[in-house]
């Protein structure tokens, strides 16, 4: 598949991640900046979020890595998309984004879901800003119903001490949420 038959752009992606399989995504990886996506496709965004969630102040991340947040927000206003955040992240009251159940005049809305329910090993609370679909459009898909036998160290609170925790690499492979560049 060459570049014109991308349809998606798939933007701060892992260099390892699964979405280089998809011959329609268009990924921006370690490899190649974010910031030279010229738009004219709907994103997937996976923009750094350790200086937007509830440890932020254990991050050293430079401040200026905040901005590649509201970045990828502006280019899914204009293009459609999706961006996955921490469910705790505080991009959402920062950018105005919608509560759940509500639309933002860029007619964006937000989904929670588990990541557990797609395979991650852990619940991984999460939530999606979604513009260009309306919720009535989103694709049927499955979940895994039961419950998860790991945990992320920042919710063991909710859960019992007797699950095992995921390790920092599978946190990452599965997020995407980290930055490399």
């Amino acid at each position: 598949m060459n570049n014109s038959e991308k349809i998606i752009a798939v933007l701060f992606a892992r260099k390892d991640s699964i979405y280089h399989k998809f011959p329609e995504c268009d990924v921006y990886d370690k490899n190649r900046n974010a910031l030279t996506f010229k738009g004219g496709m709907p994103i997937i965004a996976h923009p750094p979020c350790r200086l937007w969630g509830k440890l932020s102040h254990f991050s050293s991340a430079p401040e200026e890595e905040k901005k590649l947040a509201i970045w990828s927000i502006n280019q899914i206003r204009e293009n459609g998309g999706v961006l996955e955040h921490p469910a705790a992240s505080r991009l959402w009251p920062v950018m105005n984004l919608p509560h759940y159940g509500k639309f933002d005049k860029y007619g964006g809305w937000t989904l929670g879901v588990f990541q557990w329910w797609f395979g991650h090993k852990a619940e991984k609370r999460t939530k999606l800003y979604i513009c260009g679909v309306k919720p009535a459009n989103i694709p049927d898909y499955e979940l895994k119903l039961g419950f998860p036998e790991y945990v992320v160290s920042t919710s063991k609170r909710r859960h019992s001490k007797c699950l095992r925790e995921i390790t920092k690499r599978e946190w990452e492979l599965n997020h995407n949420c980290i930055f490399e560049g």
